[in-house]
């Protein structure tokens, strides 16, 4: 059994119990699994299991009532939880679960108790942590303050943040895979041409979201997280293959032409969408015509490269 499915079972038992010992704000109490963690993703498999992970659940609560009752509602919930938990737990999976405030939760997520609501806080929240507000499934929210905000987020990017961090990762792309990589191994400096063709693959993967209009996970589900997306998905055993094969002379002549036909195609993405009006196939080019169709001024006023 999944991770989500064992969680919504727990909460399903315990919930009853939760409301015999706080009836008096059981209709505000949001319920369910978001956030870190594989299971919250989906992703979660035999292996999931060694550390931070059990069949716990998340409680939202109002700010007022977080104040309140925030303490003994999470004391019930050790008490439900206990013997549920693995017995290794890390430093980071420490408050994953149990009772926080709605505000708290998006706090710590996007910087803001209500998430982003300027441009420019939209473009400081890293990509991953978008995705773990958005991921799992809410299981009830009779107030819908904690579901207001996670549809909201769910809508993805901004238009004018969308740009602006698509013509980031297209500048990235040609610099590291198009421009640097060839040129760090002319140079003889193999671990600098190693750097590029990570940077170039890790850059062409945000873009590939971005190009949805979804939000990137946490680096190592970003391979597994594409496989759900309806464009350019099936590029990722060509990165696959970039990272895994060996740097053999005929491989690396295979690499460049690989980074050249994952540019190309980014690029007749980039202009069915209306993003680009370039013709040439060097991505920088294309970054600085998404950055022309920005109308944002502080956005526009950014250098390519910033907002990723």
């Amino acid at each position: 059994m999944k991770g989500l499915e064992q969680s919504k079972l727990f909460y399903e038992q315990c919930k009853e119990k939760i409301r015999i010992k706080f009836p008096e704000i059981f209709s505000r109490m949001a319920m369910g699994l978001v956030g870190e963690g594989s299971e919250c993703f989906g992703f979660d498999d035999e292996i999931s299991v060694d550390h931070d992970f059990d069949k716990g659940f998340c409680i939202w609560l109002t700010e007022e009532d977080y104040e309140r009752y925030g303490a003994k509602i999470q004391q019930l919930y050790f008490q439900l939880l206990s013997g549920e938990k693995t017995e290794i737990n890390s430093a980071y999976g420490a408050e994953r679960r149990g009772v926080l405030s709605v505000g708290q939760f998006y706090l710590q997520k996007t910087g803001g108790v209500k998430g982003p609501e300027t441009v420019m806080d939209w473009l400081l929240v890293p990509e991953y942590s978008l995705a773990e507000c958005v991921n799992g499934e809410v299981f009830t929210d009779p107030l819908g303050e904690f579901t207001k905000i996670r549809n909201q987020l769910l809508q993805g990017y901004p238009e004018e943040v969308r740009k602006k961090k698509i013509a980031a990762r297209a500048a990235k792309m040609a610099q590291s895979g198009q421009y640097n990589y060839r040129r760090c191994l002319a140079h003889g400096e193999d671990g600098a041409a190693r750097l590029a063709l990570d940077g170039f693959v890790q850059h062409t993967i945000h873009m590939v979201y971005l190009l949805n209009n979804k939000y990137c996970p946490y680096y190592k589900w970003m391979f597994r997280g594409m496989e759900q997306l309806a464009i350019l998905s099936d590029i990722k055993e060509e990165l696959t293959a970039l990272l895994c094969a060996p740097d053999t002379e005929e491989n690396i002549q295979v690499k460049m032409a690989i980074i050249e036909q994952i540019a190309g195609r980014v690029i007749e993405e980039l202009k069915r969408q209306g993003l680009s009006t370039e013709d040439g196939d060097y991505l920088e080019s294309h970054g600085f015509s998404v950055m022309e169709k920005i109308t944002d001024s502080d956005l526009k006023s950014l250098h390519i490269m910033a907002g990723i």
